[in-house]
């Protein structure tokens, strides 16, 4: 399980306060956002709303509003944009791992590595922030621990609050689409809407073997309310489609599968 946040900080071209965004995900599902227009965190799944309070680091904090490394001038003109990426990691081994990475204007720009407690510069521009951090061991060293104590506790606190409202299981919904692109070419695809957990199994199958051939896209997205859909669409022979089935393994099903008939 993983638990990241992801900041964003656009200086205000008027020479304002500066705007920022937050986005925190709990694996690969979006949990909460908090931007500075509305000054609160709001709650992307329903079991966030259980949470006492939100827990983050201030973007004070993340961009070092004190050494004023949102108005270093980088590059000629402006405005510009600063990213940063940070998170941790508790694997099925019970290992940790943690990860600090800074972007600026979209590019990767100076990370952290907790292991050594030294930055890593992307780019040459960075090597004086490099410098400058290094110099400071106790910046390195709180940014080591929250890694790898504090973000741990709140990736822990967040999954008991997850597997306390989602401790039942949701059968995926199938649903079939055609997209005719010619008279010989014809795009099938299969949907799966609203299953929890996300492990899934779904293959095409043609006269009741799996069919991997023009397979187009496989993909799988979690919904707002915690649920997940996925997707799988291959090209076909319109004239064939009697013969292809997309079958759907998932532990909230009754049976252990169902298929949907191309046909149909």
């Amino acid at each position: 399980h993983s638990l990241s946040y992801f900041y964003l900080h656009l200086p205000d071209p008027s020479r304002g306060p500066p705007q920022f965004s937050i986005w925190s995900y709990l694996d690969d599902q979006p949990i909460a956002r908090f931007d500075s227009l509305t000054r609160r965190m709001e709650p992307l799944v329903p079991w966030m709303e259980e949470v006492e309070k939100e827990a983050f680091l201030s973007p004070k904090w993340v961009f070092r509003t004190e050494r004023k490394l949102s108005k270093r001038d980088l590059l000629a003109g402006g405005p510009h944009t600063w990213q940063a990426v940070l998170g941790c990691e508790l694997r099925e081994d019970r290992s940790t791992g943690g990860f600090f990475h800074y972007g600026y204007d979209g590019r990767d720009f100076i990370s952290f590595d907790k292991e050594t407690l030294t930055w890593v510069a992307a780019q040459p521009k960075a090597w004086k922030f490099k410098k400058e951090w290094e110099e400071d061991p106790g910046w390195s060293e709180r940014n080591k621990f929250f890694l790898e104590e504090t973000c741990i506790e709140w990736l822990q606190r967040y999954l008991s609050y997850k597997n306390r409202t989602q401790e039942t299981t949701e059968p995926p919904v199938g649903k079939l689409n055609y997209k005719a692109v010619n008279e010989r070419l014809e795009i099938l695809t299969c949907q799966a809407f609203g299953f929890y957990p996300k492990e899934i199994q779904a293959t095409w199958r043609r006269d009741g073997e799996i069919w991997e051939q023009e397979t187009l896209l496989r993909n799988m997205a979690p919904n707002s309310d915690g649920t997940y859909y996925l997707w799988l669409s291959i090209e076909i022979d319109p004239k064939e489609r009697d013969r292809f089935r997309c079958h759907l393994e998932h532990e909230g099903l009754q049976e252990p599968g169902f298929a949907l008939q191309g046909g149909k």
